[in-house]
């Protein structure tokens, strides 16, 4: 190496060297002495997850450990996020507009064909004899989710949950897309008591 290229290395490491220490670093990255090393033992252990306990993630996240219920939502879920939703569905929007007649109404339609698993509230809190595993959605929590657009609503309604082990029933059978949408507003209006005793 030429004398030239020797004085230019050392001026590049002394200029890294000052540069580091006028920032507070170290120019070049040591080694911890042998006695601040962790043992070997202790390094393959995972880190602390500031996230969840260490016990959440081993009994509820590991394979074949998640609980059915979060299995089912989660694949529901995955499925809307990687794939969208059917042809049917995709891009749907509520021609109806929001008011208190399309509340009414879908309250109305949701007393006699939803509030029996999912409760008056939305809150899972159905009749025992209609109790379901998994469990039926908490929607009043649901609905406030960025996830709940309208796509995604009304195929979780008109599909059912049957292609992911749920017993949720599928509705495009029974209600048209318009009873649906009503449902959907009354679940976004936040479950207000309103009269259900009038024709739909």
């Amino acid at each position: 190496m030429s004398c030239r290229a020797t004085r230019g290395r050392r001026t590049l490491v002394a200029l890294m060297a000052a540069a580091a220490a006028a920032l507070g670093t170290p120019a070049v990255a040591q080694t911890p002495p042998p006695a601040q090393q962790t043992p070997p033992a202790q390094q393959s252990r995972p880190g602390p997850d500031y996230w969840q306990p260490d016990w959440m993630v081993r009994e509820l996240w590991g394979p074949g450990r998640m609980p059915k219920g979060m299995m089912t939502r989660l694949l529901r879920h995955t499925t809307y996020m990687n794939y969208g939703v059917p042809t049917d569905y995709d891009g749907a929007r509520s021609p109806l507009a929001p008011g208190p007649e399309t509340t009414a109404r879908g309250a109305r339609i949701y007393a006699t064909q939803c509030a029996s698993c999912h409760g008056k509230d939305g809150l899972g809190d159905g009749d025992a004899e209609n109790a379901v595993s998994p469990s039926p959605a908490l929607l009043a929590f649901m609905i406030r989710r960025p996830i709940s657009i309208d796509e995604y609503l009304l195929w979780s309604i008109s599909d059912g949950g049957a292609q992911f082990q749920s017993a949720m029933p599928a509705f495009r059978d029974k209600l048209s897309r318009d009873e649906i949408w009503a449902v959907i507003a009354y679940m976004r209006a936040g479950f207000p008591q309103v009269g259900t005793d009038e024709k739909k």
